[in-house]
């Protein structure tokens, strides 16, 4: 019993720290419109599960069910379905609060085809946010899978609802989530309010797995400059009254001002609280010393390191596991010692008194009451902490056009262009499209393919453009093969445009037809020819004796041609020998240049001493003197 009592006054004291602040709801906006009885924009709260579209908006009609109207069973008990049929807006499932979870409720009417789902408050009070259950295992199972979005709306807002579709309205309505993250510049900023505790149950696990999925995309956003993350640790305090307790010792440092709850909630066996204080600590100090060397993503190797090599079950989380890991990833170990201090110590820990400060919310966010909490530009994300989830909202938190190619990747896609090309251009018989999946919905842009820009307006037209267009579908151009030789209208060297080839007359696109050069007397006019079109050509051949000149297009004898073409080679013989005695007279030249050259330097060097040379004495002159 006392341990219990003092576990609900340390809780308690977790939740004074934050009456300072206040909990804010993360909402979005519904706008319905029709009818217009009721047109207009409404609050709605984002559920703190599936997956909300940041970024983007879905438009749907609302169905309000006859039974099973709280949602708490199968619909397919009743044999209701949500699903819409092709050529229809989606399907919006208003149910009832009340009776179950509303993660059951969103489930259930997943299940039945829903694509969103509305669930009306049943009493008069201001937006709550709608959250998963406590380390409930039989639910675990289906939160995880919960793919669509859903948002708590108002008792007069949702009676309202009810109205207009009992009165046989059709009510449409459009959700938005474009501005549930702010999107001011080109960079993001991020927190993550995480635990390294591993034998907390299902949110334990579920923070987990999300840290190693994410743990890629996290860093190249960080090592390109995109976004910057921050990563913080809960704690609370202990009663003064109590620090000197064995539940207190066992479950803080520095004398009780930072505690956590022991994993095992059980005070005399496995690890304690502070164990958890101590790790939560280290990592706090690993980003802080990685932070210093600019290398700030090192955070989530650690991290993800550290879980798989020194996990509870395996009696390995403690100092000297964690001292490997960090080794192994080339920090500063001193550093890091040095950071976290003495946790004996009856004293503030300003790391850890900056991170209880933090729990407190300002401006636009609330406080941090829930673990994990994602924070997104100083906004609360709501939804499934996972990978493609938390993706889409960060990617929503850039201001348009300046989003990284993360944000263009398979995690973040819409698939809205599986069905017709999303009404964008396509060509059928190159397989190729201008529609483009995005975090914030398709886009229609006239695509790159292989080195080929293509260029037009996307939604009805889209050319190949430049070089090499003409290998992607012959460039859109007219093309054919027959007798083994192909002819197309396209070139590479063109303007982009189609033009049929020599031979052929047509638009280039559609047709070129073969040009009769014989019948329109284009070619093959003389008295002595006879010609005979051939596709794409034609043929001329003249009377016996005669040889046919395309160029000149004329006839002339075959002993004038064998004459031209041996005077032709005896002016080539002629031109080859003179060249070839130009180049044995300038060889000869130069042969005797080079040795007249030498000899003059032999006979000088005679009669002339060298530089080094000593100087001779004169004897005759001595002789005179």
């Amino acid at each position: 019993m006392a341990k219990l009592l003092l576990g609900f006054l340390l809780l308690s004291c977790f939740y004074l720290q934050s009456t300072i602040g206040r909990f804010v709801v993360e909402k979005n906006s519904l706008t319905v419109s029709s009818p217009d009885s009721i047109k207009g924009n409404h609050d709605s709260a984002i559920g703190n599960f599936g997956i909300p579209q940041y970024g983007g908006s879905m438009a749907g009609t609302v169905a309000y069910p006859k039974e099973n109207r709280k949602g708490c069973r199968r619909f397919d008990e009743f044999g209701v379905s949500f699903k819409a049929k092709p050529g229809t807006l989606p399907t919006f499932v208003l149910v009832d609060r009340g009776d179950c979870f509303f993660a059951l409720k969103v489930w259930n009417a997943q299940n039945a085809g829903a694509s969103a789902v509305l669930v009306a408050d049943d009493i008069d009070e201001a937006l709550i946010t709608m959250d998963t259950p406590e380390e409930d295992a039989a639910s675990a199972k289906y939160i995880e899978n919960i793919t669509i979005p859903s948002a708590l709306i108002s008792k007069s807002f949702g009676e309202k609802l009810k109205k207009a579709i009992n009165d046989g309205d059709m009510v449409n309505v459009n959700l938005d989530w474009r501005e549930s993250v702010p999107h001011p510049d080109d960079r993001v900023e991020y927190e993550l309010w995480t635990n390294s505790n591993d034998e907390c149950g299902v949110k334990c696990d579920m923070l987990m797995d999300f840290v190693k999925n994410f743990k890629g995309a996290a860093q190249i956003l960080e090592k390109g400059g995109y976004t910057l993350f921050t990563p913080h640790y809960i704690t609370w305090y202990c009663p003064q009254a109590f620090t000197i307790s064995k539940q207190c010792k066992s479950q803080c440092i520095n004398h009780g001002r930072y505690c956590a709850p022991d994993p095992e909630q059980d005070f005399s066996t496995g690890y304690e609280g502070k164990d958890v204080v101590i790790e939560n600590l280290r990592q706090l100090c690993v980003f802080k010393v990685a932070n210093e060397t600019n290398k700030q993503w090192v955070w989530w190797d650690y991290v993800t390191d550290f879980q798989i090599r020194c996990p509870m079950k395996e009696k390995k989380y403690n100092k000297e596991c964690a001292d490997a890991v960090i080794r192994s990833l080339g920090l500063d170990m001193k550093k890091i010692e040095k950071c976290m201090g003495d946790p004996n110590a009856d004293s503030d820990n300003p790391l850890l008194k900056e991170e209880q400060d933090a729990q407190i919310g300002k401006g636009s966010r609330g406080d941090v009451t829930i673990l994990p909490t994602l924070v997104v530009n100083n906004r609360q994300y709501r939804g499934k902490l996972e990978k493609g989830a938390v993706l889409k909202a960060i990617c929503a938190g850039f201001e348009e056009t300046t989003e990284p190619a993360a944000c263009l990747s398979d995690d973040v896609e819409t698939n809205e262009c599986l069905e017709n090309h999303g009404g964008c251009w396509h060509d059928k018989i190159a397989n190729v499209t201008a529609c483009k999946d995005t975090f914030r919905g398709r886009v229609c842009e006239c695509p790159l393919v292989d080195g080929v820009q293509f260029k037009g307006d996307g939604y009805t037209s889209c050319e190949a453009n430049g070089p090499g267009r003409c290998k992607i579908n012959n460039g859109g151009c007219w093309h054919d093969t027959r007798n083994g030789q192909s002819y197309s209208a396209c070139s590479d060297s063109g303007n982009g445009k189609c033009a049929c080839p020599p031979g052929f007359k047509g638009d280039g696109v559609n047709s070129c037809d073969d040009i009769d050069e014989c019948k329109e007397k284009k070619a093959c006019q003389c008295p002595e020819c006879s010609c005979k079109n051939t596709w794409g050509s034609y043929d001329c051949t003249c009377s016996s004796g005669l040889l046919y000149m395309r160029d000149h297009d004329t006839c002339i004898s075959k002993r004038v041609a064998e004459a031209k073409s041996a005077w032709t080679a005896v002016w080539i013989i002629i031109l080859g020998l003179a060249v070839a005695a130009a180049g044995a007279y300038l060889v000869y030249k130069y042969r005797i240049r080079t040795y007249m050259d030498s000899e003059i330097r032999a006979i000088m060097a005679q009669y002339m001493p060298l530089d080094n040379q000593n100087e001779v004495v004169n004897h005759v002159s001595e002789d005179r003197a």
